[in-house]
């Protein structure tokens, strides 16, 4: 079974995008409906813009979506009989396999960018990277160092054995990461993010973008999504719909996911994005499977997928 796995912010690059638009035009299609639809050219940004212009709350988390979503669209190699995403993944996930087209996408995409970045700017939080200790000690050291500081702190990532992800207010952050390297962790580093995402500071968020996520029709997909609130596989619009509302506010299931999957028979990993990053993790966890990106996947003029784009 082959599974196309869709990573999420933070594979943002410099010109990405670019070869595909001057290669496909069913890939030039997508990108100007994009600019369309946004009001502004982001292909300008996405091929020509410097990292800071990329890293601009309107034009990260959108850039990152369309091109993921443009990429597996423009090859005709891999047919999934599932997908998944990390995160802001999820939502290339869902075009993908019909579940929602390609401009309601974006357009919660663009609402997820905005209204997370309000609630980021509302609370002084962050989040820290921590590897090398048990998902378990993490969890007791947490839970210890929020009663000493009174300080909050979450988990908001599981992105594979001894690799996790904290978040909660910025002292906290601190606080756990300066303990976790004396106790042991290989790297435990607060990371260059304003926020504190998949955590409850993300309730009126939650309550936002849900309402326009309930508004948005979601279709039957063509194969089932492996959601990152639960891990498990759905096609229920329904279900999915609320899964992913429930996400706003809930910890990246990664590790489960991965694991899931490959119970359930998936052998073959494609991740879509820009580099390798869940290609490693995922590798790790299953030794056995054949895990590799999409950019080494032909791609063949004219025989552009568009299946799941209305």
């Amino acid at each position: 079974m082959k599974a196309l796995i869709f990573p999420g912010q933070g594979c943002q690059k410099e010109g990405m995008g670019k070869d595909l638009y001057e290669q496909f035009p069913k890939a030039k299609e997508l990108f100007e409906r994009a600019n369309d639809f946004l009001g502004y050219r982001i292909t300008d940004v996405m091929f020509n813009g410097t990292e800071e212009e990329l890293m601009q709350t309107k034009n990260t988390q959108p850039s990152v979506f369309i091109y993921e979503t443009v990429l597996a669209l423009c090859q005709d190699e891999v047919k999934p009989d599932v997908v998944a995403g990390h995160s802001l993944g999820e939502f290339a996930a869902l075009v993908i396999n019909g579940t929602i087209t390609f401009e309601d996408g974006l357009n919660l995409v663009l609402n997820r960018a905005v209204i997370g970045q309000k609630a980021c700017e509302k609370y002084p939080t962050g989040m820290g990277a921590v590897i090398g200790l048990s998902d378990e000690y993490v969890a007791q050291r947490i839970k210890e160092i929020w009663d000493e500081t009174g300080e909050p702190l979450y988990f908001a990532n599981y992105n594979g054995p001894g690799q996790v992800v904290i978040s909660g207010s910025k002292k906290a952050v601190r606080v756990a990461c300066k303990a976790f390297m004396k106790e042991g962790a290989k790297k435990a580093v607060p990371l260059a993010i304003s926020g504190s995402f998949h955590t409850p500071y993300m309730d009126e968020a939650k309550e936002e973008l849900g309402e326009i996520i309930k508004a948005t029709p979601f279709n039957t997909p063509y194969c089932p999504v492996y959601q990152c609130v639960d891990a498990l596989p759905h096609t229920d619009p329904v279900e999915i719909k609320e899964n992913l509302i429930q996400h706003i506010t809930h910890p990246v299931l990664w590790t489960s996911m991965t694991l899931n999957m490959a119970k359930d028979g998936v052998d073959n990993f494609f991740e879509v994005g820009t580099d390798d990053t869940l290609q490693k993790i995922v590798k790790r966890m299953c030794p056995d499977c054949n895990v590799t990106s999409l950019l080494h996947i032909p791609t063949y003029e004219g025989k552009i997928k568009d299946y799941s784009i209305e």
